[in-house]
């Protein structure tokens, strides 16, 4: 008995799941205390199950607090960037690239976000450009302190090769500052390439605060429910983390709403290769799943305008939703959306602002509000509306998609209802049960995930051995994350070697997936 949750920013929508049955779903409003929501959501998928609170053995979140965090600039903790790496790097300092606002939103009284290059990290074959000055760090350290910040990012060169410039820093710097202080390393965060990788670390160390907060109120709102299950949350890659980790690695939860939907839709749909749409209230999500699971983004994503590389799904987004306001006489359909105010400003609902919605009702494809108040409509502006709709996402589609092989699309997400049963250039278009909360399916059902991704130096004739062992790495990393062992599979595997290196050097990427090891939680639990 699982329940999924999806907090988005407009809905809250939950479903319960008794192994592969779907009991009950629930779409609420969001709530700026984040735990009424919740809290909602659950009793009412509870109450249309008549499931008891203490059946439920896992509960699964999908949240976008942490991104929106970041996007609007505020609940950012102050945060200290450390990099080790001189005499090398000295040229481009962290988050120089960064947009001014965010480098004041990460400062203090004191200024921007202060950054320490100091020496150390290693060359792609693991040897050391400098030896680590521990000096150096403590002057860091008494830097930091001066300031009051408790969020530190380190990250050093080739840091996923090896780690041990930044375990020993954290090290040195958790001895000067105390234990309050949170510590964020790059190469728990980030892929190969220092900028993107560190400027992730540094958005991640500046989550901390608020990720204690908002896993405290998850977990607040399941205790008033009277659900004592283990709680998870779900990242980027459509498996779950515990809440220790997700404290220590908000930052995994960026892109876990188009996930869930793409993963939910996967199980919905029974394909495991196709393209997904995921419609909202404002925008609509495409992306591509493979096996099941997302294709993810092959180099940087930005946010907020800042470059990252940690793992990521490959999706486009393009302004049209539910919400979205609409002009029959151009036709245009967005990007301007009502969002949660769909309900009250809709022809529908009984306002007087025209909207995708609208459109979808007087063509007779959702039976939603009051069709009368959109009958004067003219029969051919709204399926030349409809049209505007189907040609964007067909094309968004296009631009996902590697080759020209026929695909099927499914539609998922309340705004779906846009949809029809074709797309310009796509026969395969399908809407399956439970659309509307495809998101909270797509948590609840999550497996759990590793991953291996740096540079192995790969000698003739040994390229299966140095393969056999990275695989390994990566289901020993999905074991210890709470993957059942003898479930876990390799999902991906992504080798690019390295010409301009030495030694036969191959940047290697291994995912593995398993279930959760619900036995292991409940002996855990008790």
């Amino acid at each position: 008995m699982r329940i999924g949750i999806d907090v988005g920013g407009t809905n809250t929508d939950a479903v319960l799941l008794d192994g592969d049955t779907v009991l009950a779903t629930v779409k609420s409003p969001t709530t700026p205390d984040v735990t009424g929501g919740v809290i909602t959501a659950v009793n009412a998928v509870l109450d249309g199950s008549g499931a008891a609170p203490g059946t439920i053995t896992a509960v699964m979140i999908g949240t976008t607090h942490f991104v929106n965090a970041l996007v609007e600039g505020e609940r950012l903790a102050p945060t200290a960037a450390v990099r080790l790496g001189l005499p090398a790097t000295a040229a481009l300092p962290p988050m120089s690239d960064w947009p001014a606002r965010l480098r004041a939103a990460l400062g203090n009284a004191h200024g921007d976000a202060p950054s320490f290059l100091c020496h150390g990290g290693h060359e792609y074959d693991g040897r050391e450009i400098s030896q680590l000055d521990e000096g150096e760090l403590r002057k860091a350290a008494a830097g930091i302190a001066a300031r009051g910040i408790r969020s530190v990012a380190i990250s050093s060169v080739f840091s996923p090769v090896s780690a041990d410039a930044e375990l020993r820093a954290a090290e040195v710097l958790a001895a000067e500052l105390g234990d309050a202080v949170h510590l964020s390393l790059s190469h728990e965060i980030g892929r190969v390439g220092l900028l993107p990788r560190e400027n992730a670390t540094i958005v991640n160390a500046a989550l901390r605060d608020l990720a204690v907060t908002i896993v405290e109120a998850f977990g607040g709102a399941l205790t008033a429910a009277g659900i004592t299950a283990p709680l998870f949350l779900s990242q980027n890659d459509g498996t779950l983390m515990d809440v220790e980790h997700a404290r220590r690695h908000p930052v995994a939860t960026f892109a876990s709403g188009p996930t869930n939907s793409m993963r939910g839709a996967a199980y919905l749909s029974g394909l495991t290769d196709c393209a997904v749409i995921d419609v909202g209230g404002t925008t609509a999500d495409v992306g591509i799943l493979t096996g099941g699971f997302p294709r993810q983004a092959a180099g940087e994503a930005e946010l907020a305008g800042v470059r990252t590389n940690f793992r990521i799904p490959d999706v486009l987004s393009l302004g049209i939703g539910g919400g979205s306001l609409a002009d029959l006489d151009t036709p245009s359909i967005g990007p301007r959306s009502v969002g949660y105010r769909l309900t009250e400003e809709a022809l529908v609902f009984g306002g007087d602002t025209l909207t995708a919605t609208d459109l979808a009702v007087a063509a007779g494809r959702a039976d939603i509000g009051d069709a009368a108040r959109v009958a004067h409509l003219d029969p051919g502006a709204v399926q030349a509306g409809l049209g505007h709709i189907a040609a964007r996402l067909a094309e968004t589609v296009d631009r996902m998609r590697t080759s020209a092989e026929p695909i099927p699309v499914v539609a998922v997400g309340g705004g779906s209802i846009l949809v029809g049963t074709e797309l310009p250039g796509f026969s395969d278009v399908r809407r399956p049960g439970h659309f509307a909360v495809a998101n909270a399916i797509g948590a609840a059902i999550a497996q759990v995930g590793g991953e291996v991704d740096r540079v192995f130096q790969v000698p003739a004739g040994r390229r299966d051995a140095v393969l056999d062992a990275a695989k390994a790495e990566a289901v020993h990393a999905a074991e210890e994350a709470g993957a059942r062992p003898g479930t876990v599979t390799i999902t991906d595997i992504e080798e690019v070697p390295l010409a301009y290196l030495p030694g036969g050097a191959t940047r290697i990427r291994v995912n593995a997936v398993g279930d959760l090891d619900l036995q292991r939680l409940e002996t855990a639990h008790a």
